[in-house]
């Protein structure tokens, strides 16, 4: 058959209904499937004349309208589903087929199934997609992984697909296995990072110094031309912008504040503990979104526990730009524990991640999108690693740079008794890094006491115990420190 299609796609709720479009929009050949077959008769009802679209109310027509080595991309909640279509699928399919993953599927999840298709002669990719619907549907920053041949079979497609910037594809190859999933999960992490701490600046204009919705869209407005320009900033000027029909209030006034998840928040801050990665700006984000879903207690609390909003307070010039500036440095801070986070797990999992390109893929499509990514790919095209982004150049210098601004805000919010989990851990965190000796000695040395795990010396190789309990001697020992956390 001549009218075979390029590629199909299972599974068309928005995110699916519009990758397919995308796909269509660039001229390849879409085969459509939905497990509920009145879903896909409405996306060919409203969109069937966009491009050549072969809809399917079984999976054995699906399956029979592709070209081979087939590639179908599923689109379905993560989990089980992904499994339960897979299941469906393999009766279908002929050796070398491709199936790809696109949702946000956890890595350990795509690791396992790379492996079971391959053990019955198929291939599998993981695929991060970023950008949402409107990514979707425009260009999303796409991050696949798995077999590189089942890769090659599909770029021709995912780079045209992609979101484009200064003429790259904002699409790579990212690594064998779960790899892709991996790097969009820590995308993810970072995108809950950089969202909590717009979140704490809105919460210090409003609360701190009084500034309602549309004052506070004109600052973040003008933040455009600063280094801070991204994706992020402009959607928040736009939500602190709407006004609400119904009220006739500001729309973010109205919305509940309880900020829900989808599990990648968490899985990032659950893996970075596995590898002893110090996340500390992601995982407050992350605990954040979980104490803000307990409403019932906060009202309960706010009685017992009263909070008393400043008054009177203006905010000058100055105070504007220190907010930004705090703001600007534990961004840096947030991209930096990710960027670490990923090179621990490249050499933990063997993958070679490229960081340089990770960060090229994601000027463009994605949520986390933003001027600043430039930076950091710059860093990655000097440096092939890199331990910390906080000690290269640019980055050293505008934390430096930020560091007393920082420092006011952080004891401005704690001053008036307003939250700032992000912004107050990032500074921790800058400030425990750049001390070559802190207080940890002291911990362990507890930890030697009521368990011998050992320590060792300043002025002597090797780990030593002391006897704190019997006659306090101190004696060397062949074990090494038990117990500990990873990489410490």
């Amino acid at each position: 058959m001549t009218d075979l299609c390029d590629i199909g796609v299972i599974g068309l709720a928005v995110m699916g209904a519009n990758l397919a479009r995308n796909a269509a929009h660039k001229g390849f050949g879409v085969a459509l499937y939905n497990r509920t077959g009145s879903r896909t008769d409405a996306v060919m009802a409203e969109h069937g004349s966009e491009g050549r679209f072969v809809p399917s109310h079984g999976l054995e027509d699906f399956v029979a309208s592709l070209a081979k080595p087939r590639a179908i991309v599923i689109m379905v909640k993560a989990g089980k589903p992904v499994d339960a279509v897979i299941e469906e699928l393999l009766p279908l399919l002929d050796g070398g087929d491709i199936v790809i993953d696109g949702g946000n599927s956890l890595f350990s999840d795509s690791n396992r199934r790379e492996a079971a298709l391959k053990q019955k002669g198929l291939r599998f990719v993981g695929m991060g997609v970023s950008g949402g619907e409107e990514g979707a549907l425009l260009g999303p920053s796409m991050m696949p992984g798995g077999e590189r041949d089942a890769y090659e079979r599909i770029a021709p497609m995912v780079t045209r697909m992609a979101a484009q910037v200064d003429g790259e594809p904002c699409a790579t190859y990212i690594g064998p296995a779960g790899a892709g999933h991996y790097v969009k999960m820590v995308h993810n992490g970072i995108e809950y990072a950089d969202m909590q701490l717009i979140t704490e600046a809105y919460d210090l204009f409003k609360t701190v110094y009084g500034m309602d919705a549309p004052l506070i869209a004109t600052i973040f407005e003008g933040w455009k031309t600063s280094p801070l320009d991204s994706y992020l900033i402009d959607i928040t000027t736009e939500v602190l912008k709407k006004t609400d029909a119904k009220t006739g209030k500001p729309l973010v006034d109205v919305i509940v504040d309880e900020a829900e998840q989808k599990g990648t928040g968490r899985w990032t801050a659950a893996n970075a503990l596995d590898l002893g990665v110090p996340l500390t700006g992601i995982t407050e984000a992350v605990f954040a979104r979980a104490l803000s879903g307990r409403r019932a207690l906060r009202g309960e609390a706010e009685k017992l526990l009263p909070f008393e909003a400043p008054a009177g307070r203006t905010a000058s010039q100055a105070d504007i730009d220190a907010v930004r500036d705090a703001l600007y440095a534990s961004k840096i801070v947030a991209y930096a524990q990710g960027f670490e986070q990923m090179t621990a797990a490249s050499k933990d999992y063997g993958w070679g991640l490229k960081l340089g390109e990770v960060a090229t893929i994601w000027r463009g499509g994605c949520i986390i999108r933003a001027a600043f990514l430039n930076r950091i790919r710059d860093a990655y095209a000097a440096k092939q690693e890199i331990p910390n982004l906080v000690l290269e150049d640019y980055f050293r210098d505008a934390v430096l740079k930020a560091e007393p601004a920082w420092r006011k805000v952080v004891g401005l919010a704690v001053e008036h008794g307003v939250a700032i989990p992000a912004f107050s851990s990032s500074l921790s965190y800058y400030d425990g890094l750049r001390r070559a000796r802190g207080p940890a000695n002291l911990l362990q040395g507890l930890r030697d006491f009521f368990g011998a795990h050992t320590y060792r010396r300043l002025d002597e190789e090797g780990h030593f115990h002391t006897r704190w309990s019997q006659d306090g001697a101190e004696q060397r020992t062949d074990r090494p420190s038990e117990g500990g956390t990873p990489r410490s």
